[in-house]
């Protein structure tokens, strides 16, 4: 009951124990090992303050008379009351909630169309899903979830996981993100589940920092805020620091997936030049 299990009254029981020679009987109440060893009958007896609820019965002689079992239940039905009023000194009701180191069974429903998306291909994302946070999951086709843990806390853990794959990003939204990619313009964090962004590298400091890498490093966990997503849905993001803000770089000459936006020159020279020429030397005529 502390555990918040509901139930519709308590249970309490005890073992009845008899020992006789024959012509002189004891019904003893609570019997200790020695006494179930020694003694003549093993009577356990379970119930509420209303009746009993089970019982269980060893004897070793051939039979127990009906005077002897009225005296046993009489005794039993005492010794549950005393128990259960000892139980009530300390809980008289289940908690209203169950306690957060209870076992978990949690349901909740989605779009059948997007359970594929909460498997993965070959079931890659609920494997990893319910390997890091110590989980069953099973999938109906209604599009009923169900997780079985441990305790609240991993159950509610991975129902956030599956409803971050149905999430849409937001502008202004922060997330918890991974670092995946690291360029020399910035860096691919992935926010949400096989969702990543980029976070260029004005957006990762108040100062101006020569390198992504004194910054951030590969599989680095990072706190960023989406600050931008194109007509593409490719997302912009922003370390969250203080000063930062909302709004996207001062170029918007490309989104998270191309990596070309220009800054300060930086990775203007990387577009222009080489092999083919700059881009305002195409369709001209060679002099002659």
């Amino acid at each position: 009951m502390a555990a918040g299990v509901p139930s519709a009254a308590p249970v309490a029981g005890i073992a009845m124990g008899l020992i006789t020679d024959g012509e002189n009987t004891a019904v003893l109440s609570d019997i200790l090992g020695e006494e179930d060893h020694l003694g003549d009958m093993d009577f356990k007896v379970a119930g509420t303050s209303e009746g009993i609820t089970a019982f269980q019965m060893d004897i070793k002689i051939k039979n127990v008379s009906p005077e002897i079992m009225r005296n046993a239940l009489e005794q039993a039905r005492e010794g549950r009351m005393h128990i259960l009023g000892k139980m009530a000194e300390a809980i008289e009701k289940p908690q209203d909630e169950l306690s957060e180191y209870a076992p978990r069974i949690l349901a909740f429903k989605v779009d059948p169309d997007e359970i594929g998306l909460l498997i993965g291909s070959g079931g890659k994302t609920v494997k990893a899903i319910s390997e890091k946070h110590g989980v069953e999951v099973n999938f109906d086709d209604d599009g009923t979830v169900t997780i079985y843990s441990k305790d609240k806390a991993a159950s509610d853990a991975a129902k956030a996981s599956f409803m971050q794959l149905l999430e849409e990003p937001e502008i202004g939204a922060t997330y918890q993100g991974v670092v995946k990619r690291i360029t020399d313009f910035g860096a691919f964090i992935e926010f949400l589940p096989g969702r990543e962004g980029l976070c260029h590298i004005s957006k990762m400091a108040p100062h101006r920092i020569e390198k992504v890498e004194d910054v951030l490093s590969f599989g680095q966990e990072i706190e960023v805020k989406i600050i931008e997503i194109d007509k593409m849905g490719r997302v912009n993001l922003s370390l969250i620091y203080e000063g930062s803000d909302n709004q996207p770089p001062r170029s918007h000459g490309g989104g998270s997936g191309s990596g070309g936006r220009d800054h300060g020159g930086r990775d203007r020279d990387r577009r222009s030049g080489g092999g083919g020429g700059g881009r305002h030397d195409r369709g001209r005529k060679p002099r002659s």
